[in-house]
Parts: C-alpha cells; sequence; structure tokens
C-alpha cells in the first residue's frame, strides 16, 4: 500500500498574480522565488488543520526485465498540528493511516490486518508531511527553486539538504486563491508518487476522534518499532 504521504507539505497565502507572474520562455524571476517561499511558510504557519479531497497516483520503477506500474487511488486526508493525520482511501480498494501524533495505525481492512508503530520523526520525515504537521521550516529543510510562475499556477521544486527518502519534491499552488494543487515526491530509488487535492478546507477544527483509531476485534494487530519500508 502506497501512502499519499508525499502531498503535503504546506498552504499558502494568496500572491499577486503580478507578482508571481514571468514568461513562458524565460526562467523565473528570483523575487518570483522569494515571494512564493516566503507566502509558502506563513501560510503553512497560519493553518491549524486541513481537509482535501485526494486523487493519488504513483509510478513505480520496473524490476527486472518486468513493466513499470502505475497505480491510482482516491480518497481524503485530513490534517491538524501537531502531528496529526488520517488519509482514508476509497478507491480502488480501502485503506486507512491514521496518526494522533504520538502512535501510526496503518489498518488493511482486506486483509484484516492493522499494523501499530509510534509516530516517528523518521516517518513523518519520510512521508514528507513535516510541514502540515507542525515540524518544518522551509529555508532551513529544503534547497528551492522556482520552476514555473505565472497568474495560474506557481510551482516550486525543493531539494532536501539533509540525506531523505525522497530526492525533492514539487508543489503546484493556485495563486489566485492560495490553494494547493498538487505535490509530487521523487524517490531516491526512482519511483513518484503525486497527489492532486480539491475541495480544499482550512481550519475547519476537526474533532479528536478522526485521528482515533480503534481496531475491530477480529483484525489481526501487527506491533512495529521502525517505520514500514
Amino acid at each position: 500500500m502506497q501512502i499519499g504521504t508525499a502531498c503535503a507539505l504546506a498552504l499558502w497565502l494568496l500572491v499577486s498574480g503580478s507578482a508571481l507572474a514571468a514568461h513562458a520562455d524565460q526562467p523565473p524571476e528570483p523575487s518570483c522565488r522569494n515571494a512564493v517561499v516566503l507566502a509558502l511558510q506563513q501560510r503553512y504557519e497560519s493553518a491549524k488543520d486541513l481537509r482535501a479531497d485526494i486523487v493519488q497516483t504513483t509510478r513505480a520503477v520496473a524490476l527486472g526485465d518486468g513493466p513499470a506500474q502505475q497505480m491510482t487511488s482516491e480518497g481524503t486526508v485530513v490534517f491538524a498540528k501537531p502531528g496529526k493525520m488520517r488519509w482514508s482511501y476509497t478507491r480502488p480498494e480501502p485503506s486507512l493511516v491514521v496518526s494522533d501524533g504520538e502512535t501510526l495505525w496503518i489498518y488493511d481492512p482486506t486483509f484484516r490486518e492493522a499494523q501499530k508503530l509510534p509516530a516517528t520523526e523518521g516517518y513523518l520525515s519520510g512521508a514528507a508531511v513535516q510541514f502540515l504537521l507542525g515540524e518544518g521550516e522551509i529555508e532551513r529543510d529544503f534547497e528551492i527553486s522556482a520552476l514555473r510562475c505565472d497568474e495560474d499556477s506557481a510551482e516550486l521544486q525543493l531539494v532536501p539538504r539533509k540525506p531523505s527518502a525522497y530526492e525533492k519534491l514539487h508543489v503546484l499552488v493556485d495563486p489566485r486563491t492560495g490553494d494547493l494543487l498538487k505535490t509530487t515526491v521523487f524517490f531516491v530509488l526512482g519511483n513518484v508518487t503525486e497527489v492532486a487535492f480539491s475541495n480544499l478546507e482550512v481550519n475547519a477544527h476537526p474533532a479528536a476522534s478522526v485521528f482515533h483509531f480503534d481496531p475491530p476485534a477480529d483484525v489481526r494487530v501487527i506491533e512495529l518499532e521502525e517505520p514500514p519500508r
């Protein structure tokens, strides 16, 4: 099960389209990069929680002579600071990832199995969700460049400064609304996970029960000390 944890780096404030606009045949101006980075950090800091519908596409590199694989999943995601998240997948098969900031559950109802493990910093870092969970500082944690800035969208490339399970991140946003449109995680081994967001809601104050999981009585619980790879 691929977890749509790439997604979610941050939300950012509305930035004037004229401040972000750049000619399509020219690299974005440094002022564009700086404005988007500042807005990204400020918006992430102001967001206490986030809910969105998601469409996740995972492209896995081919093993040996086999073909490359692609899988698309749909569902919803909810984040809340500090350290809480809930990924609920409905298609093609139901699955659930829940953390209350201390314990992480990965539940597969098809196989009647739930994995329980500590919600460690290493897991959150590997999932690239530090910003939405209140742990990230974008300039400190990443080398940043603007790939595109125009009136309809702005895209940043973020390369982690420290060793990580992923090589780089791309973040696409709508500068007219400040909405997060898409995140793309490029993993070291060549896999790519893309998460597209829609129907975004910020600071909706989800109930604590959203981030709590009680495994059904007939479910096998596997307790782990390290995040699954």
